[in-house]
């Protein structure tokens, strides 16, 4: 790896502009609504920044203040940004649907838009990053944008492949973006040709062409951890929710009990489960330990409204307090 204290990890994919409401209320005249930022790749790359390591994300904007505001606001995160501004197509929209002071729902505004219309040649512009990073992180989001940008996910794989950058893939399976017959397919050939996959226990259930378990156990997911391994990463972890994650790794399989949290907002999650992971995969650390901080990570930001607003620095990571739960 290019730092055995820090490393790089370039990412690649679709940043919207988050609208949410800031009351319980429906969204309606009058209602007033909180703007941020949010996309699944872009908040992996503030993860592994604020954890130390460096974080670049490659995308597609548009020629707006909402396009304007997801590239500042990235910048200001310390994230490397390579992203084209495009005239003729907008910044997408992600509108979440609070009930009783939680998001219950997330609608996706991005048909057209910047992101949607990511391409091979936005990879090609950005090889250099791609080829001089530790890793290269990818989501299925950007796969179930569309043909080209499935087509910017192939070429971002073969451009690593030539230069050794090793590859990560959440599978971040979106059913209201394609359905499950389309997807487990295009999912289950970008899983294969990673070297690390994440999945939740449905996800990997579909790729694996299998009835997801009903109620999850550790046993399911050490089972369908290693199978995942089988089809070609030489990694794969199965995030369990409250009962944690598992690691499949050279034939060994560990076990991290998650962190207790009281949920404000469970979006972004994932993400910072996965920042956490690669952050210490990125220092040498063995997976065990990777993924205690993806589960301190995730905890802290479920705990904290917005996708990525509460994820924690190397230095609050290391507090005796935060270390042990979330404060409240």
């Amino acid at each position: 790896m290019n730092d055995a204290r820090t490393g790089s990890v370039v990412t690649l994919g679709e940043t919207m502009a988050v609208l949410t409401p800031t009351t319980a209320n429906r969204p309606g005249p009058g209602c007033p609504l909180r703007v941020g930022i949010g996309g699944a790749e872009s908040n992996v790359a503030v993860a592994v920044t604020r954890l130390g390591a460096v974080g670049t994300w490659i995308g597609r904007v548009g020629d707006d203040d909402l396009g304007r505001l997801v590239v500042r606001e990235l910048r200001a995160e310390g994230v490397r940004v390579l992203s084209e501004t495009d005239p003729r197509a907008p910044t997408g929209l992600l509108l979440k649907e609070m009930r009783a002071g939680r998001p219950r729902r997330v609608r996706y505004y991005r048909r057209g838009s910047a992101g949607s219309k990511l391409s091979p040649a936005d990879v090609d512009r950005a090889a250099p990053a791609i080829a001089g990073a530790d890793l290269l992180h990818l989501t299925g989001i950007t796969a179930a944008l569309g043909s080209q940008p499935l087509a910017a996910l192939h070429r971002a794989v073969e451009s690593a492949r030539g230069s050794g950058t090793r590859v990560s893939f959440d599978v971040n399976h979106r059913r209201t973006l394609w359905p499950d017959a389309t997807a487990a397919p295009v999912l289950r050939s970008l899983a294969a040709a990673a070297d690390l996959v994440f999945a939740g226990p449905e996800e990997a259930a579909l790729l694996l062409g299998r009835t997801p378990p009903g109620e999850p156990t550790v046993s399911d997911g050490k089972e369908l951890a290693a199978a995942l391994c089988a089809l070609g990463p030489d990694t794969a972890v199965v995030k369990l929710g409250a009962l944690g994650a598992v690691a499949a790794h050279e034939g060994a399989l560990v076990h991290e009990p998650a962190r207790p949290v009281t949920v404000v907002d469970a979006v972004g999650a994932g993400d910072a489960f996965a920042g956490g992971y690669l952050a210490e995969l990125l220092r040498g650390l063995p997976p065990v330990q990777s993924l205690r901080t993806g589960n301190a990570l995730g905890a802290a930001v479920s705990a904290t409204a917005g996708d990525w607003e509460g994820l924690p620095t190397r230095a609050e990571l290391a507090d005796r307090v935060l270390g042990a739960e979330v404060v409240r």
